[in-house]
C-alpha cells in the first residue's frame, strides 16, 4: 500500500492509503459478515481510510440511514480498531423523515444541524472524534458563515479534525474557505466529487439542480484543483457502480462520442499491460498531475483484490498520454 497526506495542520492531517474503501452499503445491501471480511483484507493490505454517511443507506428500506456507520461502529469494536483507521463521513443529505430524501427534506448545514448529526455518528461510529467530516450537499437555506462557523466549533473543540465538502458548486467551495480564512477558521481541505475515466455529461438535469449535476469532477474543479495544492480530491464511484464491465449499466450522461472512444484505448491499455480495465482506471487517477484519491466500494472480498492490485499498477507516460489525449 502507498500513503498521502491529507490537511495541512500538524494536529489534524492525516496520513491516508492511496485507496479509500466506501462503506456505503455495508450494514444494509452487504451483510455483516460479507462486511466484516472485506473491512479485515482491506486494513491486512494495508488500507486505512473508510468513507461513510450518516445517510447511507436510507434508500435501501426507506428509512433516514445510519446503517453504513453503526456496522462500522460494531466492526471497530469487534477488531479492537483505533484511531489508526481514518473514518470520514457526511452530514447534510439525511431524510427527516422515513420515507422522503435529501432532494424534497434533507438535515441541512445549520449550526445546530452539524453538531446534533455530527454527535450522532461519533455514538455511531463510536469515536470521541470524527477524523474527517464533509458537508454532503448544499443547502442555500442558511449562510455560507453559518455553516463555516459550525464546522468550525467541532474542530475547536476537538471533536472533529478535518474538514471536507462534497457536491457543491465550486464558487460555493471557494466563498466558504475564503469566509474562514478570513476568520482564522479551520476551512474545507477535502473535496469529494464523482470522477472517472469515462466523463459524463454534466448539462443534464439532476435531482438537486436543474441545469446538470454539482457532482461531478469538472475542468473548472481540476483548474482548482491546480491553484490549490493543498486540496485533495477524493473521487467517488470511481469504477461507475461496475458500468466498465456492463457498459448497458451506465446512466444516459454517458451517452456521447466520447464514450466509446475513450472505452476503446481503455481496453488497449488494459490489454498491453495485463491488468484489468478497472485497474487500468484506478492506476490512472493514482498517478495524474492531481492529488486523488480513489473512493471505490466492493460487496464481495474479490472485487476488494481486484481494486488493491491497482495500487502497484505504474502506466508508462505513452500509455497515459494516449489515455489523456481521448477528447
Amino acid at each position: 500500500m502507498r500513503y498521502r497526506t491529507i490537511g495541512s495542520d500538524p494536529g489534524t492531517r492525516r496520513e491516508v492509503s492511496v485507496l479509500a474503501l466506501g462503506a456505503m452499503l455495508f450494514g444494509s445491501r452487504t451483510d455483516e459478515k460479507t462486511s466484516f471480511a472485506i473491512l479485515d483484507r482491506y486494513v491486512e493490505a494495508g488500507g486505512n481510510f473508510i468513507d461513510t454517511s450518516d445517510n447511507y443507506a436510507f434508500w435501501i428500506d426507506g428509512g433516514q440511514g445510519g446503517q453504513s456507520e453503526e456496522l462500522l461502529g460494531r466492526w471497530r469494536r469487534s477488531r479492537g480498531v483505533g484511531d489508526e483507521i481514518v473514518i470520514a463521513t457526511k452530514l447534510g443529505a439525511r431524510p427527516l423523515a422515513p420515507g422522503t430524501s435529501y432532494v424534497d427534506n434533507a438535515e441541512g448545514l445549520s449550526a445546530e444541524v452539524i453538531r446534533e448529526s455530527a454527535e450522532r455518528s461519533r455514538e455511531r461510529l463510536g469515536v470521541e472524534r470524527l477524523d474527517l467530516l464533509y458537508a454532503h450537499i448544499e443547502d442555500r437555506t442558511v449562510s455560507a458563515r453559518e455553516t463555516v462557523e459550525g464546522f468550525a466549533a467541532l474542530v475547536a473543540e476537538g471533536t472533529v479534525g478535518l474538514l471536507g465538502v462534497s457536491n457543491h458548486a465550486v464558487w460555493r467551495v471557494e466563498r466558504a474557505r475564503a469566509l474562514a480564512a478570513a476568520a482564522g477558521l479551520p476551512g474545507y481541505e477535502v473535496l469529494q466529487y464523482h470522477h472517472s475515466y469515462l466523463r459524463p455529461r454534466t448539462d443534464v438535469p439532476g435531482d438537486l439542480w436543474p441545469d446538470g449535476t454539482l457532482g461531478a469532477t469538472t475542468a473548472e474543479l481540476l483548474s482548482y484543483l491546480e491553484a490549490e495544492p493543498g486540496l485533495t480530491l477524493v473521487a467517488y464511484s470511481p469504477l461507475l457502480k461496475g458500468g466498465y464491465l456492463r457498459p448497458e449499466t451506465l446512466p444516459s450522461d454517458y451517452d456521447h462520442p466520447g464514450t466509446p472512444a475513450r472505452t476503446k484505448v481503455l481496453g488497449e491499455v488494459a490489454r498491453e499491460t495485463g491488468a484489468t480495465v478497472n485497474q487500468v482506471v484506478l492506476a490512472w487517477q493514482l498517478g495524474g498531475r492531481f492529488p486523488i484519491v480513489p473512493l471505490a466500494g466492493v460487496s464481495s472480498v474479490a472485487q476488494l483484490e481486484e481494486n488493491l492490485g491497482a495500487v502497484e499498477l505504474e502506466l508508462t507516460r505513452e500509455q497515459r498520454a494516449r489515455l489523456d489525449a481521448v477528447s
